[in-house]
């Protein structure tokens, strides 16, 4: 069924209540519930295929890699590791505090809202959701209106597989957001853009909850001369059009060392035709624009520079040819706003040095790529910063489970993927157990043997 405003305080004291009662706790229950959610993956997996081509034009090939197979591996990894992750942990207890013995115990957050974008509908909130599920949490998910094909079998597999008093799918638009916001809760997942995470930060202080905070940003991709141009321009040019740009962690704007300028733009015109084919608009692996508001908002970034390659756009199919973009200003729109779109804007260099100032001077972004001398490019990296990064390629830190992803600055706070979803939605407890049979008198007042104690800790 689907929920309106008015159900939402009831479908969270539902939450609550179940939560209270300690169902969640148990570790064959949440395994139990992972292994539901891969059955219901299993189930829905054409409808999936099917809603993702109705609403972004996704084939089924890159729905699989970046989509569904995403989604499963997290689940099976957490299946898999989750009795080791969620063990209590002993930890050394120093001299002073004996005969305790020291622990960390690992306990569920508790009722978790998780709000999700349109670009990566089924990995964005599914993934957090495995999270949420492996620490024994309950969730309330908030998919994007933009792709309301991908929202409705989203909800039929909730339905499906959970009773809503354990998790819940409210489909909506910004009323929807804004009344479940106000609603108190134990963490916050959310992924968007920057403005609307101070949005949702701001809702979050009002209760002090914590939140996790996927955002974006301008994801600079640097080409130095000595980079292997034909690689790299294949590799970028598949991170640029993957979801048609439309991707968080695509790479935004391009910095390219002005000695190889002019190869690196015939080389990504040869790696599009590569991927794309002579006739990119008929492609069945090029995604649209989400909506004609994105569409329009996109094209407009053609304004702000020349076109090097590409440029051509049918607003009847929300179709934008991949396009590089010269004689950019720093200051213009496409250099300031997060493009989220098959557009790329250069901008020149002759010393790696400009490069670091100039990213430097900007907003922490969420990813950041370099083309050229490894060495170097760690160098690079240690003068820089960003979520995650990649050194002679684009997007693959991502699709690496074993490592956290997340933002810092204005591209996000908090991370998940693997044990870190896990974490993300656990509070690490920490126990001291003192027994009785001895009970030192070093701590207690008038401090008679501090000075011993002072010998002890040297």
């Amino acid at each position: 069924m689907k929920y309106t405003l008015e159900d939402i305080p009831y479908i969270l004291e539902g939450q609550k209540s179940f939560f209270k009662e300690g169902n969640t706790k148990d570790l064959a229950f949440r395994i139990k519930q992972l292994k539901k959610l891969l059955a219901a993956m299993k189930k829905f997996e054409q409808p999936l295929y099917d809603a993702l081509w109705h609403d972004l034009h996704k084939s089924e090939p890159e729905s699989y890699l970046c989509e569904i197979s995403i989604v499963t591996g997290e689940i099976r990894s957490h299946i898999k590791h989750l009795r080791r992750w969620a063990k209590t942990e002993r930890v050394k207890t120093p001299l002073t505090h004996f005969p305790s013995k020291s622990r960390i115990i690992k306990e569920p957050l508790g009722n978790t809202l998780i709000i999700s974008p349109w670009n990566y509908p089924v990995t964005l909130l599914l993934c957090p959701l495995v999270g949420a599920i492996s620490a024994g949490c309950t969730a309330v998910l908030k998919p994007s209106p933009y792709v309301p094909q991908i929202s409705d079998v989203l909800r039929q597999i909730i339905e499906d597989t959970f009773e809503p008093k354990y998790v819940a799918l409210i489909e909506g638009h910004r009323d929807v957001n804004t009344a479940l916001l106000e609603q108190r809760w134990d963490l916050i997942f959310f992924t968007g853009s920057p403005k609307l995470g101070k949005t949702v930060m701001a809702a979050a202080a009002k209760n002090l909850t914590p939140v996790v905070l996927e955002l974006g940003g301008k994801s600079p991709c640097i080409v130095d001369k000595d980079a292997d141009i034909k690689k790299a321009a294949m590799r970028i040019a598949w991170g640029k059009t993957l979801n048609s740009g439309q991707t968080c962690i695509a790479p935004d704007y391009l910095m390219l060392h002005h000695d190889i300028k002019e190869e690196f733009v015939n080389e990504f015109r040869k790696a599009i035709v590569k991927l794309h084919g002579e006739n990119i608009q008929k492609s069945p692996n090029f995604v649209r624009m989400v909506n004609d508001k994105a569409f329009n908002r996109v094209i407009g970034y053609l304004k702000d520079g020349h076109v090097l390659a590409g440029g051509h756009y049918d607003a009847s199919d929300r179709y934008i040819e991949p396009t590089l973009l010269d004689d950019v200003d720093p200051n213009s729109p496409v250099m300031t706003d997060e493009i989220f779109g098959p557009i790329f804007p250069i901008i020149d260099f002759s010393s790696i040095d400009e490069v670091i100032k100039f990213i430097t001077e900007r907003e922490k972004p969420l990813a950041f790529y370099y083309f050229g001398n490894r060495s170097k490019g760690w160098d690079v990296l240690k003068k820089t910063t960003s979520g995650g990064a990649c050194v002679n390629d684009t997007i693959m830190h991502f699709a690496n489970a074993k490592m956290p992803f997340g933002g810092v600055g204005n591209s996000g706070m908090g991370r998940y993927h693997g044990k870190n979803s896990f974490e993300a939605f656990t509070h690490r407890r920490s126990v001291i157990d003192t027994p009785n049979w001895i009970d030192l008198p070093f701590r207690y007042m008038p401090y008679k043997f501090i000075g011993l104690m002072k010998k002890i800790l040297g």
